[in-house]
């Protein structure tokens, strides 16, 4: 399969109830609702892209499988091979690398968590190096007012992990670590060998302590040039769709246009994104035909 420090293999998480979204998710899965204007899967799908993985393994409940499938297909059409396959239970975040064990194979892997966005100038350039690169375990961090809420990591002045907690009632930093990691192969057995937690879920949180541990964990900051959205609230999935028509009818730009991004990394020719852009009779069309008048 080539160097497995590369990371050529990538596992969306797009699962769970979305509770916190009812009534709205009571007949549909939170990761197919609109961001604006495009189902909120293409942002981590997006992520993965753009790091170069064209190997995706997207992993969600048992009654959603074929949506997913109606929607993304298999990615021939974009020059990527998407999977989807069903987790019988959500019994945490790190149960992705058991279900997707054999997806992995003897390789690097990246997770990416279906209901976060990011976006920044730079980004692409983190997500190649990250991906070209893949030692240990690699986590991301981005600072925020609440740290109560999420999973903290602590740095020391040369930005090395010192310690990580999940929802800590008195955090050490206001640095919250993003759903976006990068593995490489130890992580299968890492996340067997887990035992759940008080929740009664293996914990992404403990892959990472193992990693850190082992001294192989590292953590990339973003910093202000980025926005880090979760959606996973009314309120935070209505400013993800107003961020996103701010960067539209300002820049003119289309975040998470997959046949895109599919394009200028070279997954496809311009023939082949022509075609795509001919299959959207709206704005959105109008903008791939645009996109393939480029010189790339």
């Amino acid at each position: 399969m080539g160097d497995s420090s590369i990371c050529r293999k990538g596992i969306i998480l797009a699962g769970g109830s979305g509770t916190r979204l009812h009534p709205i998710t009571r007949v549909v899965n939170k990761h197919l609702l609109p961001v604006y204007d495009k189902p909120m899967i293409y942002h981590p799908l997006s992520t993965l892209m753009l790091a170069g993985i064209q190997d995706i393994l997207v992993i969600t409940n048992p009654s959603d499988v074929d949506d997913f499938q109606a929607l993304l297909g298999d990615g021939a059409d974009i020059g990527i091979r998407i999977s989807v396959v069903a987790q019988p239970e959500p019994n945490g975040l790190a149960t992705a690398f058991i279900v997707g064990r054999e997806f992995i194979g003897d390789q690097s892997v990246a997770l990416c968590l279906g209901d976060n966005i990011f976006y920044g100038h730079g980004f692409h350039r983190i997500l190649t190096d990250a991906a070209n690169d893949v030692q240990g375990a690699r986590i991301f961090s981005y600072p925020v007012k609440d740290p109560q809420r999420f999973g903290i990591v602590e740095l020391d002045d040369q930005g090395q992990v010192v310690s990580l907690e999940e929802k800590p009632q008195h955090p050490k930093s206001q640095l919250a670590v993003v759903g976006l990691y990068f593995y490489d192969n130890q992580v299968v057995d890492i996340a067997a060998g887990l035992k759940p937690s008080a929740r009664g879920e293996l914990e992404i949180t403990d892959v990472n302590k193992a990693y850190l541990e082992r001294q192989q964990l590292q953590c990339k900051r973003l910093g202000r040039g980025f926005a880090w959205l979760d959606t996973g609230t009314h309120r935070s999935l209505m400013q993800a769709a107003a961020f996103m028509e701010s960067i539209e009818s300002r820049q003119g730009l289309r975040p998470a246009s997959i046949e895109e991004i599919a394009w200028r990394k070279g997954f496809i020719n311009t023939d082949q994104l022509r075609v795509l852009a001919d299959q959207q009779a709206n704005e959105y069309g109008e903008y791939l035909k645009g996109v393939s008048q480029e010189s790339g």
